[in-house]
């Protein structure tokens, strides 16, 4: 290629690059109600975000592949842990700090979030709530910083809203238990270095524990053909008579009330992150509907969108509040599982309904990559489904107001 046409190319390129626009919505003025911590915490993210994920996801998206050089930056912001005391490599920070940190991250992409919220909520999270001291100080500063990658495993092939019906299992063999069975649909497992796996012991009896994926008769194979959370890497965890060394298992908790407070904390993010989400499409499509002319004025001036985007930003208002209490409720120890499984049921919803309709005022346009609003309306497809599915928290909410176990 000549000079002149590798200029070409390089001013081409830095023409593709998208300008990430965002500047936020709130509508009732919350932040108000936020603590400078939190203020600065969000705009941080947004920062980094607008900077470091905008520019790349759609590409990263299109082409099914996760932007693994984002751990260390996610990292570097405190996305890992931000509630988690200093000392365990966490932030120090508060509930809704951490909300508004996977606020920020979803807002730019679903996976990123997962990405995010898996490593904190699912891997560093009990590992500072039931295991020694001793793997604390092993593996929570590594997580922190970044240097270690974690993944789940609760979810099995054939046991997803039934976690009890598990049949991974674990046998006691002298200083170690050999650990057999599969997970499946789990975030980051390609690239982890450890997951925190849950089986059953040789009494039936649900454990928690450490396996490095480095062991013995552990593998992690991907899982391609994904329509939704394209840009998160997800795989499989396969388990043929591992060796796990006995301090790697959580000495105290048994029962499914382990994994089940991960799934709170992690469920607790995912209702602030899916407002990331429908307020980045809510923005795309005000923006539109001020510059997209039809009839000779833009299309924000006919009844019908304004009707659209005023219904858009009445939800996502009426979600901030019912996150920012939900918030209030985690810092003072309160926010009941029950709590926290309606703000997510209703939250993601909220986002997935807001992401189709604003796919409609962007028009043709809305399907192509040229805005983010069909690239968030696939992942929230799978965020409406996965840490409990819709309907199961709805369940939840049922069984909480009624006392009745509509499960069985």
């Amino acid at each position: 290629m000549s000079e002149n046409g590798k200029a070409t190319g390089i001013a081409t390129a830095k023409k593709s690059v998208k300008t990430d626009k965002f500047q936020g919505h709130d509508y009732y003025n919350i932040d108000e109600l936020l603590s400078d911590e939190n203020k600065m915490a969000r705009d941080a993210v947004r920062t980094w975000v607008k900077q470091e994920v905008s520019p790349i996801i759609e590409d990263y998206s299109n082409r099914a592949e996760c932007p693994k050089h984002l751990f260390k930056g996610l990292a570097d912001i405190g996305a890992f842990g931000p509630s988690l005391p200093v000392e365990y490599g966490g932030g120090g920070m508060d509930e809704i700090a951490y909300g508004i940190i996977m606020q920020e991250l979803e807002r730019g992409d679903s996976g990123i979030r997962s990405m995010a919220s898996v490593q904190g909520s699912l891997v560093m999270y009990p590992i500072y709530r039931f295991a020694s001291e001793a793997q604390k100080k092993k593996y929570l500063p590594k997580l922190g910083s970044g240097e270690f990658i974690g993944c789940f495993g609760l979810t099995e092939p054939d046991h997803g809203s039934n976690p009890s019906g598990m049949t991974t299992n674990i046998k006691e063999d002298g200083d170690c238990y050999i650990l057999n069975g599969a997970k499946m649909w789990i975030t980051n497992s390609p690239v982890a270095d450890l997951a925190v796996v849950w089986a059953k012991d040789e009494e039936g009896k649900i454990r928690g524990m450490v396996v490095e994926t480095g062991s013995k008769g552990f593998t992690t194979p991907e899982i391609h053909g994904k329509w939704s959370l394209r840009a998160s890497i997800t795989g499989e965890l396969v388990f043929e008579d591992v060796r796990v060394p006995k301090e790697n298992v959580f000495p105290e908790v048994r029962g499914l009330k382990g994994p089940l407070s991960c799934l709170s904390k992690a469920r607790y993010g995912i209702a602030w992150g899916a407002i990331g989400a429908a307020m980045d499409c809510y923005d795309s499509a005000l923006r539109y509907s001020l510059e997209r002319e039809q009839f000779g004025k833009p299309i924000g001036g006919f009844q019908l969108t304004q009707k659209k985007l005023a219904e858009m930003i009445t939800e996502i208002t009426k979600a901030q509040l019912l996150a920012w209490r939900l918030g209030t409720l985690a810092n003072e120890g309160k926010a009941s599982p029950a709590q926290i499984s309606m703000a997510k049921r209703n939250n993601v919803h909220m986002a997935l309904e807001i992401a189709r309709e604003s796919r409609q005022i962007h028009g043709g346009m809305g399907i192509t990559n040229e805005y983010p609003v069909m690239r968030h309306m696939m992942n929230l497809e799978t965020v409406l489904t996965y840490e409990g599915t819709h309907d199961i928290h709805l369940l939840i909410t049922g069984m909480d107001v009624t006392g009745l176990n509509a499960f069985k």
